[in-house]
């Protein structure tokens, strides 16, 4: 088939001992590409390093010093922002709560508000088999006194 668009045919051998090989100028453009990378990474991971030492070394004295004043910051400023998130967040949430009530008032059926009915069927017929109970229990006290 390859003789018929004008191509001619490789054997498998042929084909396969030309298909890793690159000319020798790229291979060495790639391997100066990588270098070059390379050790421009290596480079700067070694100022940022050294970088980080003096940095450390420079604040140390200084976060010893001002630490009787930093920590007590630190820890007013932790207060303040989880106070004002925390009631962002109960804000947020009594708002969807009375939303939800509304909804449930004006007869949109939320979300919940099957359980919600079923719940509160449970209770009035609990409440029912306990004052049936109570009412017995009643008789049974009144009766049981006036026979001794």
């Amino acid at each position: 088939m390859a003789d018929y668009y004008g191509q001619p045919q490789h054997t498998q051998h042929q084909f396969l001992q030309g298909a890793g090989q690159q000319p020798r100028s790229h291979q060495m453009v790639k391997a100066a590409t990588a270098v070059t990378a390379g050790g421009s990474l290596l480079l700067l991971s070694g100022l940022t390093l050294a970088a980080t030492v003096i940095a450390l070394t420079i604040a140390t004295p200084v976060l010893v010093i001002f630490s009787p004043v930093i920590v007590p910051a630190v820890i007013t400023l932790f207060l303040l922002f989880s106070g004002f998130l925390a009631s962002g967040g109960f804000g947020v949430a009594a708002i969807s709560v009375l939303s939800w009530i509304y909804r449930y008032v004006t007869g949109k059926r939320p979300p919940g508000a099957d359980q919600l009915e079923q719940a509160r069927r449970k209770l009035a017929t609990k409440a029912g088999e306990m004052k049936d109970k109570a009412q017995e229990f009643g008789q049974q006290h009144i009766t049981g006194t006036h026979q001794t």
